[in-house]
């Protein structure tokens, strides 16, 4: 699977120029999907020039090189920028719906297709606005599920 993977917001926080805080286990599933062996990660971002370079360098620090930047594959010529990258799954904080943890999208992926992921059920089920159970409700729920 080509996944085509955003920087600001999606593996840091946002802080563009800096480079802002990890967010929790962006680098470890990112890390971990390449070593699966059939995964090609692109990182796709709006960084250019030195901006990019320190993105670059902060990810290599961290044990995660890409297979390509910002190009379809490494040997291709840079065009007219900014451009869109062909990819299978692109990961990126400006999602509909906003942006899920990694753990929900490490599953998506393990699971071969985002076909076999619900995004109606994790916006439904994660939104900020939805109404919450009631504590005993919840409470019998887990019993439920914990009897099964």
């Amino acid at each position: 699977m080509i996944i085509a993977v955003d920087f600001d917001g999606t593996i840091v926080e946002h802080a563009y120029p800096k480079i802002g805080k990890p967010i929790p286990f962006a680098i470890e599933v990112l890390k971990k999907l390449q070593q699966e062996g059939h995964h090609r990660l692109i990182l796709w971002t709006v960084r250019e020039g030195d901006y990019l370079k320190e993105a670059l360098e902060y990810c290599k620090r961290s044990g995660l090189e890409f297979y390509a930047v910002n190009k379809n594959y490494p040997e291709e010529k840079s065009g007219v920028e900014p451009r869109k990258i062909n990819a299978d799954l692109y990961v990126d904080d400006k999602n509909i719906g906003g942006f899920p943890d990694w753990g929900v999208i490490y599953n998506m992926v393990k699971s071969g297709s985002n076909e076999d992921w619900n995004v109606n059920d994790y916006l439904v089920n994660n939104s900020p606005f939805r109404k919450k159970k009631n504590f005993l409700i919840r409470l019998g729920e887990a019993w439920e599920q914990a009897k099964r």
